[in-house]
């Protein structure tokens, strides 16, 4: 089974800038001028082109905002280095909102996309979380 990730977001030149500035990404196509494919990781990214305000189901009466929000899913981007990563998003744009947090083996920091989107780096001291 395939994985894709989509991001919605409200204008693609500057989500391309800054998920390839911030992420060892790179741009693969441009669909149809709405939808760009990032390619790089385990997962295929495409970035998704909708306006503030729209809708993705109609029981949503406020639509999309990209202030900050919070979802209880999220990205997680697994790095060499947590430290090197969060300079180079840092450096892209992105909000750092959190410390390293050390945890079964793993270091973690939080981040917040120029999107409003979370998401976090990863270094694991081993293939995965441990006991």
């Amino acid at each position: 089974m395939e994985i894709l990730v989509n991001i919605d977001v409200p204008k693609l030149a500057p989500a391309i800038d800054f998920y390839t500035a911030a992420l060892p990404l790179s741009l693969g196509r441009i669909i149809d001028g709405d939808v760009a494919e990032l390619t790089g990781a385990a997962a295929t990214l495409y970035l998704l082109r909708k306006p503030a305000g729209s809708r993705p189901v109609k029981s949503l009466g406020d639509g999309r905002q990209y202030t900050r929000h919070w979802t209880p899913v999220h990205l997680d981007f697994v790095v060499d280095n947590v430290e090197e990563a969060a300079k180079r998003a840092i450096g892209a744009g992105a909000v750092q909102e959190s410390e390293c947090v050390q945890w079964k083996g793993s270091k973690c920091i939080s981040f917040s996309d120029p999107f409003g989107h979370g998401f976090c780096l990863i270094e694991f001291a081993g293939d995965s979380y441990s006991d």
